[in-house]
């Protein structure tokens, strides 16, 4: 294979899960540990799978709609009580 483009349109589903789990416990199927070249170009596969192949929210590290914490719950007045009297 000449490209990296061309290796990722070659990767099978199950080859995704097998660099996948790799990925993640650091170890191949074997048991040998994977160099930090392995592990980068491992995960670059991974991504450029998913990107291809999988919905956005199923994608490694998709983190779904965000919103602040703070805007959801009410804040409460402490400078203004309605039932102060003036």
């Amino acid at each position: 294979m000449s490209t990296f483009t061309q290796m990722i349109e070659n990767i099978t589903p199950e080859i995704y899960q097998s660099l996948k789990t790799a990925v993640e416990i650091g170890k191949w199927s074997d048991g040998r540990k994977l160099t930090p070249e392995q592990k980068e170009l491992s995960l670059q596969a991974v991504i450029a799978w998913e990107m291809k192949n999988l919905p956005e929210d199923q994608r490694t590290g998709y983190m779904g709609p965000q919103e602040c914490a703070s805007k959801s719950a009410p804040i409460a007045n402490i400078l203004f009580k309605s039932d102060s009297v003036h």
